[in-house]
Parts: structure tokens; sequence; C-alpha cells
């Protein structure tokens, strides 16, 4: 597959005449709990050539395409589009830099970008993201004795990477399991957890699980205790000269 994904990418530069700068995987395959039959969530980070920016007129600024009968999602952000992005510290664009699975990599590029996502890191923007994740996401599981093991897994990452913000000072990690290393997280739930992990690899996206009253304890307290600080977190202290000169660097 991922000579197909390669492929794809680059009939994808050549028909919109880009350069693709990070071509990486998201999704439950760069989180660590992939299911056998899990879709293929293609990320990219492109530019155009330089007069393309040259405009006072508002252009399409990202490419989604569908390969493999909707299996193999492929979806760009221009380059301009994800700096401003990253000045957000919008979540999404943070895991895709960290994405443990490289398609296409412009290594100057990401090392570049992953020390902008340092500097320009704010608490109290990817807790917004996050909380907000977790709450949706359990909200929709709580209630039920049964449940499709991989939503458990969105309620259960979401609401970890709340506790990782609390916790630590730097970035939320994209690979789950990393995370959990690195927190204070009782031995028993760490097991159960890891478990579930390994059981989901054998299972489809559809099976059924049943509730795990220990798992939706703790995402319930990650929800209760990032939700009293929310608000009181440091935003980032980054400059946004730093994207600018950047920006200008990547279209020399």
């Amino acid at each position: 597959m991922k000579e197909k994904i390669i492929g794809y990418l680059k009939e994808i530069e050549n028909e919109k005449d880009i350069q693709i700068l990070l071509a990486c995987e998201t999704g439950s395959r760069a989180w660590g709990f992939p299911s056998p039959d899990s879709d293929y969530d293609v990320r990219f980070i492109y530019r155009h050539k330089k007069d393309w920016y040259l405009s006072l007129n508002e252009k399409k600024d990202s490419i989604e395409c569908m390969y493999e009968n909707n299996e193999l999602d492929l979806s760009g952000w221009d380059l301009k589009k994800s700096l401003n992005l990253l000045w957000k510290s919008n979540p999404p664009l943070l895991e895709r830099i960290q994405s443990p699975i490289i398609y296409i990599s412009n290594s100057d590029f990401l090392f570049g970008m992953n020390e902008l996502a340092k500097s320009t890191y704010s608490k109290i923007a990817t807790m917004h993201h996050y909380l907000s994740m977790a709450k949706k996401m359990f909200s929709e599981i709580k209630d039920n004795e049964s449940i499709k093991l991989k939503k458990l897994f969105y309620a259960l990452r979401t609401a970890t990477a709340c506790k990782w913000i609390i916790e630590q000072e730097n970035i939320p990690p994209i690979v789950f399991p990393t995370m959990l290393e690195h927190l204070k997280i009782e031995a028993t739930l760490s097991t159960k957890i890891h478990e579930l992990i390994q059981l989901k690899s054998t299972k489809n996206e559809d099976y059924i699980h049943h509730r795990e009253p220990s798992i939706f304890e703790f995402i319930e307290q990650c929800i209760d205790q990032a939700e009293l600080v929310a608000t009181s977190l440091p935003p980032s202290k980054g400059k946004i000269d730093d994207l600018t000169n950047f920006f200008i660097t990547q279209l020399k």
C-alpha cells in the first residue's frame, strides 16, 4: 500500500503543479491502535510556486482526493494555511508533523515545522480542541453497555491528551502508547488499556465491546480535571515573524 500511496501523491503533484513537503499517515494507524481494516488517512502539506502566492484573490488552499473505493483518503493543506494553523497550535497539524508513518518528507521543512511548533505551542488552544473532542466522543458512549471499541479509543485518546496538557510542558505526542508511558496512570489501568490496544489490532472497526468501568471512570476524571483549568492555561509565547520568515525561506 505504501507504494500505491506514494504513486497517488506523485500524481497529485503533477496534476496540481505543487511540491509536497510532507505526506504522512494520521488516524488510528498513526495513533498506535489500528484495526486490521482501518482506512488509510494520508495527510500532506504542499507548496505552490512563488507566483501563486502573489495575488489578492483568495485561492483554494486545500486538496481532497479519495482512492481505492474510498478506503484511501488523501487530504492536503497549502503551506501558508499550514503555517497559520501552526500559529494557532492547531492539534491536527501538530499531530501531522509528528506522525511516525511518513510517505514523503522534506527533512529541513519538517525540522523547521517542529521547532516552530515548540515555540508557538499554546496549552489553552490545544486543551480547547482535545477537551471538546473528549466530551463529544464520551457523550456518545457513556450511557451504553455495548460500544464500538474504536469509539472507546477515540474518547480515551482525547481525554488522555487533556491529562497530558495539564501534567506535561511539551506538545501531546501523536502516538497514544507514548502518551501513556509518560503519564501517571495506575498500573492495572495501564495494563487494561494495553490489552485493549492488542485486542483492537485483531478486531475489525465494527467490533462491539462491552463497557469498561475503569476506563470510563478514567475518562471522566480526565475531563473533569481539564474543565477546572481549561480557561486558565497559558497561551503561545511565539512570534508570528518567525513563521513569516520560515514561509519566505520555503518559497526561495
